[in-house]
């Protein structure tokens, strides 16, 4: 072991330090919510099918952007490993291969979206109100082809907070909701364009934020920076370990997205005011996890600092200080989501029947978030930046199909019981337990501590 990699006990984070990492992160997980909420929210103003067929390609975007966040989670890892270590060389050209795998998986997915948009949204959503169908394809036009800006921001963030600097994806995230916000309002509300309009502002929205990104990575004065990135240097070795977190994350996040589309083609044999109130619910819900998904993306950040540095009580320590902070956010916001659960369906324009389930929806998520949203989110991101991707990737897809796609078609539609969308929701919280259950146990066994990402 090189010497820069002795064990001291100095703390690697102070609490001054874990605050302005954390604070931008809460306020930044915040406004990339907005962006989603926003197109929704101002769509309705055009009717239930254009915020129907908006909510529904939402649900194939957070898709892909789960994958970037994914193969960002590997490049955030290994960099922070790196600069635990010491090693900012070596960060520098592992945050170069991630930028390179990043371009060419959101190209990837970018062609096969606009190429087989409405084969993908037929084959997912089945047969939908043709008027809902028609809102779906142009928006999906419009968001696929900001995927390439989508995964060059969500990796230059990504790269961002591992060097605890999340200030900058911070007022990128401002800019992205003023830009969305703006071209929405000339095009939805001054055009008419309903989904159309909300497509667009998305894509300028992201543009804006690829460039923004890009240009402070170049600055140099960050110790991760990225110089130049045309004069094309490909390492597999650090490819490599990039892929060790960021494929098992990808697969993890995108077949448990995947499973979400198909219960959310359960969803839409329901009617579309069950379609409206689904999408309405998760987009509270959404903004109610905010502040312990930040915490999450901290616990990357540091966990992977102190394995990185060797030292594995502090990872220890810090893991338990950021889920004590989860478990504290999200009875606090989820004490709002439980009470104010019928004021926070009047904001949006739904029919009477859409309101009631939405509002019965969200009470229940609001106590089943209290108890097992943290240990299921927020945990599992320690030991992915320790290196145990490859477990948490298990455990949620079996997770997800066992409980979340099979038990919903048990609750929503069996004999006897019939709960409609209220059963799809219990078999996610049923989800949750069993996560919940299985990552506290890996966590307290141990193994983790034994992992190497970096050489």
């Amino acid at each position: 072991m090189p010497e820069n990699t002795l064990q001291t006990t100095r703390p690697l984070f102070t609490r001054s330090e874990l605050l302005r990492l954390i604070i931008p992160l809460v306020i930044e997980q915040l406004l990339l919510m907005t962006v989603g909420m926003a197109d929704t929210v101002m769509v309705t103003t055009s009717g239930e099918a254009a915020v129907s067929g908006v909510s529904l390609v939402d649900n194939i975007n957070t898709l892909i952007i789960q994958i970037f966040s994914a193969l960002s989670t590997g490049g955030a890892v290994v960099v922070s490993q790196y600069l635990g270590r010491r090693e900012p060389h070596n960060a520098r050209t592992a945050a170069k291969q991630l930028l390179y795998a990043m371009m060419a998986v959101s190209l990837f997915l970018m062609a096969v979206a606009l190429v087989f948009r409405q084969h993908i949204l037929s084959l997912i959503f089945g047969r939908v109100e043709p008027d809902v169908m028609d809102s779906a394809l142009i928006y999906f036009l419009l968001t696929a082809a900001a995927y390439p800006f989508m995964g060059i921001y969500n990796a230059g963030a990504a790269l961002f907070r591992a060097m605890g600097n999340s200030k900058v994806s911070m007022l990128c995230s401002l800019i992205i909701n003023i830009i969305n916000i703006a071209v929405n309002a000339i095009l939805i509300y001054g055009y008419d364009m309903g989904a159309a309009g909300a497509g667009i502002g998305t894509l300028v929205s992201r543009i804006a934020a690829a460039a923004i990104i890009m240009v402070m990575l170049n600055r140099p004065s960050h110790v991760v920076r990225v110089e130049g990135l045309l004069r094309f240097q490909f390492r597999w070795n650090m490819v490599k370990r990039i892929l060790f977190i960021g494929i098992p994350n990808g697969l993890e996040n995108g077949m448990f997205q995947a499973g979400k589309l198909l219960v959310l083609n359960l969803v839409t044999t329901f009617g579309t005011s069950a379609v409206a109130a689904n999408a309405i619910a998760n987009s509270v819900a959404g903004v109610v996890n905010v502040p312990s998904t930040a915490l999450g993306l901290a616990i990357i950040t540091v966990v992977g600092r102190c394995m990185g540095a060797g030292e594995v009580d502090q990872a220890q320590k810090y893991t338990k200080q950021l889920l004590t902070g989860s478990y504290l956010c999200m009875f606090a916001m989820s004490a709002v989501q439980f009470f104010g659960a019928g004021y926070l369906t009047t904001l949006f324009n739904l029919t009477p029947q859409a309101m009631e389930l939405a509002t019965q929806v969200l009470q229940i998520c609001a106590v089943a978030n209290v108890i097992f949203w943290p240990m299921s989110f927020t945990l599992p991101n320690s030991l992915r930046a320790a290196g145990d991707a490859m477990f948490t990737m298990v455990v949620s897809l079996c997770s997800m199909f066992a409980c979340r796609v099979a038990l919903s078609y048990v609750l929503a539609r069996s004999w006897g019981l019939g709960l409609g969308l209220v059963g799809v929701w219990l078999a996610m919280f049923a989800d949750w337990v069993v996560r919940a259950v299985l990552f506290l146990i890996r966590y307290r066994k141990g193994k983790w501590k034994q992992l190497h990402v970096i050489d």
